[in-house]
Parts: structure tokens; sequence; C-alpha cells
């Protein structure tokens, strides 16, 4: 097994079908395609899109959806958002999958007016935002408009890998890009961000280290690279701003 000192990454991108099951076929065998040591983060809703007129399908969709990549993933950590019910209300939630196990889920607190998020769903607790370990990763994890709020970047501070799952609007793929960049500054750490290949979504995935340096989506829909614990503790020790 991999141990937590290397291990490869890798954001996704590409394009969310009205179809469902064509959605999870097409993230199945774009998992299949990565290492399987691969820490994998995937677009927000890549199952469905936000299907508001389809949610109470989407929400049944996603238990189904959970047990098939469960059977997928195997020593690979899957990152990604699914509309779920609860209690009656529906959530954008985000799951951390490995093995047949849910290692973690966070849903999404703040929602995007622009969009009428706050309309269909149900926000989340911002305190739940939090990391979790993974073979000894701290690992974060931010849901598309959540980038934009600087509280909860300070939140997540510490995280080796901090993982974006997003439906980023095209018409300001800039700040997607400058925002990803900046968390991995600010923060030290990794960052890999996963956005979707739709018309109205800016594709503008990346890994960007701890360093600044970003590789980008061009077109391929599995864009990879590799993880170092010994880059984000040689970043903390150059430029030691208190990060732990």
């Amino acid at each position: 097994m991999t141990t937590s000192k290397t291990r490869s990454i890798v954001s996704l991108c590409f394009e969310t079908d009205l179809d469902f099951s064509k959605n999870l076929e097409r993230l199945i065998a774009l998992i299949d395609q990565t290492p399987e040591d691969a820490i994998v983060v995937a677009p927000e809703v890549c199952l469905s899109g936000f299907a508001y007129d389809r949610f109470a399908e989407a929400a049944a969709f996603t238990p189904f959806a959970l047990k098939q990549l469960h059977a997928h993933i195997g020593e690979r950590l899957l990152i990604f958002t699914a509309i779920t019910k609860d209690n009656g209300l529906f959530y954008n939630v985000a799951y951390a999958l490995h093995q047949d196990k849910i290692l973690h889920t966070q849903s999404k607190a703040k929602l995007f007016a622009l969009g009428a998020e706050h309309e269909h769903f149900a926000p989340g607790d911002e305190k739940a935002i939090t990391p979790f370990l993974f073979e000894g990763i701290k690992i974060g994890i931010l849901i598309c408009f959540e980038l934009r709020f600087k509280t909860l970047w300070q939140q997540l501070e510490g995280c080796d890998i901090i993982a974006i799952s997003a439906q980023w609007g095209k018409l300001r793929s800039e700040h997607f890009v400058t925002l990803t960049n900046a968390l991995a500054l600010i923060n030290q750490c990794y960052v890999i961000a996963s956005d979707a290949a739709n018309s109205d979504t800016s594709a503008m995935s990346g890994i960007i280290t701890p360093f600044g340096g970003e590789i980008r989506n061009s077109g391929a829909e599995v864009l990879a690279s590799h993880y170092e614990t010994r880059t984000v503790d040689s970043m903390r020790r150059y430029l030691n701003v208190g990060i732990v």
C-alpha cells in the first residue's frame, strides 16, 4: 500500500449529461483510468447536475451510485458531491469514499444565490467544514461557492490537500483559477480543483502545489500529478507563517 509520503492525485473534468446513469458510467470509466493509489476529485453534482426539476429522482439515485462506486474505487480515495435527501430536506453533500467505506461527508454550507441554490437546498453547517485524515494525509473539502469565503480557508488551515468540487460559472473562470492558486499559497498545501466541462462552466480543473506550481485542464478529462508530504513540509519551513 502506498504510504502518506507520496500518492497520485487526480482532478476530473467532464460534461454532465441529463441521463444520471450515463454520468455514473462516465465517472466510473474515468476512475478506472486513474492510478490505483490515486486521490480523485470529481465535479460538483456530477451524477445529476443540479436537476432542480428532478430533485427526488436525483436524491434516490445517490445511494445506488454510492454502492456502484464502492465496487470500483479500491485503494483510491474519491471525493465528489451528490444531491442527498435527509429528514425531508435536500442537501448538496460531499462524499469521500475509500474501498467500501464513506470516510467523510460534508453538506454545502454556502449556497450560491445567483443560481437559486438556496431555493432548493438546505444549507449545511459551516462548522462541519473540517479536515479528515486519510492514511496520514490531512484533507479538507470546499464545494464551489465556498471557495470565496476566507473564513473557510482558515478552518482548513493545516490541511495537506484541499479538494474543490465545483460547477463554476464560465463567466467567472479567471476567478476560479485565481482563487484556487491563492488557496494553495495561503494554506501552503496542494489544491485539487475539479470543475465540470459544461457549456456554462469554466472547465478549468487544476492541481496546484504549495509552491504555486499549477497544471490546468486543457481538454483532458483526467488531470494527474503527485502529492508529496515533503513538498508541504518544505514550503512551511521555507516560508514559516505559522501553519503546522
